[in-house]
């Protein structure tokens, strides 16, 4: 079965999701749009697709059978409502968006259309994230430590607020996602920043603390930072009785005192989750593993721990 895509962006992200596409089989990228022409046509040479300056352009030009949004946070919105309008499956690339509100907007027709959604939450699609939560059924986590410790990155937009969200939202999203899944949903929120050198209110703190509450009782400290020169680390630590994982894009690593082993994912996750949304929107499986309505919780939480470290005041996570 033929699965014709349309891509909404046209990045880095886009191109990796493109290259992905074009080697599970059966998957034909049919038009790539984005409003800077260059972007936009360098991608669709390379996919030998038609090229547009807008998800609606293309939409009303092709027949695609499902659509994947690439775009910076700042850019949700209209690709989705194009998409949504027309009926078809969405893939979002995360996050969700720059703001809480995009977000509730989007979920809310997302639910009223009822079509299979996948997001860029490729975490959940490792085996090792199985193998940490049958772990954890065990040994339920008590506490946690996760951290997103990297660079600036390179484009214009991430250093704004009102563009990328800022980095707990922006990057931080996928070690909370991860919480999520193992200590279960986070009740409040309380974190502090480090403002920008500039001490422009618009720029994004240099770095984040957080601690977080979750249903399950257990308590977990988050950081992020991009003062280094390089990608040092992304990770979730847990705490149980008796047993420490540290969950990565990487590897699980089981330490339970006696012995340590490291465990490495049997594919790459960025793989994974592209096959599981393709096939959802074939059929051929009843949903992916992180769609959008579940994930606006993480972005839920995301959202929170920026405005607390905005603030300085506590805050409750969004049921």
């Amino acid at each position: 079965m033929l699965t014709r895509v349309a891509i909404v962006g046209a990045g880095s992200v886009a191109r990796r999701h493109a290259e992905v596409l074009a080697g599970l089989g059966n998957v034909d990228v049919v038009a790539v749009a984005d409003p800077v022409p260059e972007a936009a046509q360098k991608l669709a040479l390379d996919c030998d697709a038609p090229w547009f300056g807008s998800a609606d352009e293309a939409l009303d030009s092709v027949d695609a059978d499902a659509v994947y949004i690439c775009v910076p946070p700042f850019a949700h919105g209209p690709g989705e409502d194009a998409a949504l309008s027309r009926g078809l499956p969405i893939f979002v690339e995360k996050p969700l968006a720059a703001d809480l509100h995009t977000a509730e907007r989007l979920a809310a027709r997302v639910e009223s259309a009822g079509l299979v959604t996948g997001t860029g939450y490729h975490w959940r699609c490792m085996d090792t994230m199985a193998q940490a939560r049958d772990l954890l059924s065990e040994a339920p986590a008590l506490m946690a430590s996760g951290y997103w410790l990297d660079k600036r990155p390179p484009v214009p937009w991430w250093g704004r607020l009102d563009r990328s969200g800022g980095q707990v939202v922006e990057q931080l999203t996928h070690v909370l996602d991860v919480a999520r899944v193992l200590l279960g949903e986070a009740v409040d929120v309380s974190a502090m920043g480090v403002p920008s050198e500039t001490g422009d209110p618009g720029d994004v703190d240099e770095g984040t603390v957080a601690t977080v509450k979750f249903t399950s009782g257990a308590v977990a400290a988050f950081t992020a930072t991009s003062l280094l020169a390089a990608k040092h680390r992304a990770a979730l630590h847990t705490v149980s009785r008796g047993l420490v994982l540290e969950v990565s894009e990487e590897s699980l690593i089981v330490d339970d005192g006696k012995s340590r082993r490291e465990q490495y994912p049997a594919e790459d996750p960025r793989i994974t989750v592209d096959r599981e949304f393709v096939a959802a929107v074939r059929g051929e499986r009843e949903g992916t593993r992180a769609p959008y309505a579940d994930v606006l919780r993480t972005h839920r939480l995301a959202c929170a721990v920026a405005e607390s470290a905005a603030t300085g005041r506590r805050v409750t996570v969004q049921p």
